[in-house]
């Protein structure tokens, strides 16, 4: 049985910070420089009060309206998220509850990064596959802002908050689902980790230091190797992107569209170089919301098509890497 993305959509929160506002709390922080390397102009930013479950409310809310769904027909909720409400119970219960879903559905929570909406992908794949549902919701939703240091200029001017609501379906859509190829490296969690608060360091609170950039450091707060990062994708995404289309059984030619995890610009152009994907194959979709993590794949595709992209292609690849370290790929081939 075969499975397909049937719609996208995705939240926003309200509150956006502007290069000219991190420009304003950093002026050394000059705004062409930040525009130039990440590729970024505005992330959004949740509230105070409003949560990662919140904004995957709203996405799930979005996707319902805009594509006529009727939630009845979901069967199986997959919910991606680093920023869960407690450390129990499953936020994908409250959401199924507040979501207004049938009791009889599965709901589980994933906790992933990057690579996290390839993931999701294989397994409401592998759930329609299996005969085990035929609608599944697959919600993508971080607040990455709430991690970050108020005085670490690097990760502010990179990351943004968004959820992401995908219908993975058995009954057709706009992209079938092809193969996967999956990969992990523990040994670099400790290049994109916060190390307190979670059951190992629940009781630790971290002391402020700063980087030789000028940046805030706090083991209570996201930290972001960037060197090691950029290393890490630089090492290991030509490859695996070579291996997706062995195994999808494609040449880079037959491709028509590549869209990768949007880390930032300058990580997005230098991968394109090295694997030699000429640019008007390569879709970037993030300068109005940054790197949302988890998000970056759904919303890029959800642009792609609004921009009329994908009507006129066959194949797409997508690809994620990030934390964990953790990287997938998959490829799309477009039925309408």
């Amino acid at each position: 049985m075969t499975a397909s993305i049937k719609a996208i959509s995705y939240y926003l929160p309200d509150n956006i910070v502007s290069n000219h506002t991190i420009n304003n709390d950093f002026p050394e922080w000059d705004i062409y420089k930040i525009s130039s390397k990440t590729g970024i102009s505005e992330r959004h930013i949740s509230s105070v009060d409003e949560f990662a479950s919140d904004m995957a409310i709203k996405a799930s809310e979005k996707l319902f309206f805009e594509h006529s769904i009727n939630r009845s027909c979901i069967d199986f909720l997959l919910y991606c998220t680093q920023s869960p409400d407690y450390f129990l119970p499953t936020t994908a219960c409250i959401i199924q509850d507040k979501l207004g879903l049938n009791t009889s559905i599965g709901a589980l929570d994933f906790n992933l990064g990057c690579s996290g909406f390839i993931y999701g992908l294989s397994l409401a794949k592998g759930l329609i596959s299996g005969g085990m549902a035929n609608s599944v919701l697959l919600i993508t939703s971080e607040t990455y802002s709430k991690f970050i240091h108020p005085k670490d200029k690097s990760n502010k001017s990179i990351f943004g908050d968004a959820s992401a609501a995908t219908l993975i379906s058995s009954e057709g859509g706009i992209l079938e689902i092809g193969e996967f190829v999956f990969g992990t490296d523990g040994s670099g969690a400790k290049n994109l980790i916060v190390k307190n608060g979670g059951i190992r360091n629940i009781n630790k609170k971290g002391i402020d230091s700063m980087d030789e950039y000028g940046n805030i450091h706090n083991e209570d707060n996201l930290f972001m190797n960037g060197a090691e990062i950029f290393n890490f994708a630089s090492e290991f995404i030509p490859i695996l992107t070579e291996e997706i289309l062995k195994k999808s059984k494609l040449s880079y030619e037959s491709v028509d569209l590549f869209i990768f995890h949007q880390a930032n610009r300058f990580i997005l152009n230098h991968l394109r170089k090295k694997i030699g994907i000429p640019e008007n194959k390569f879709f970037i979709s993030m300068e109005h919301c940054g790197n949302t993590v988890s998000s970056t794949i759904p919303i890029a595709l959800y642009d792609a098509i609004a921009q009329g992209k994908i009507t006129t292609i066959k194949n797409c690849i997508i690809e994620g890497f990030g934390v964990g370290y953790s990287w997938a790929a998959c490829n799309l081939t477009s039925i309408q």
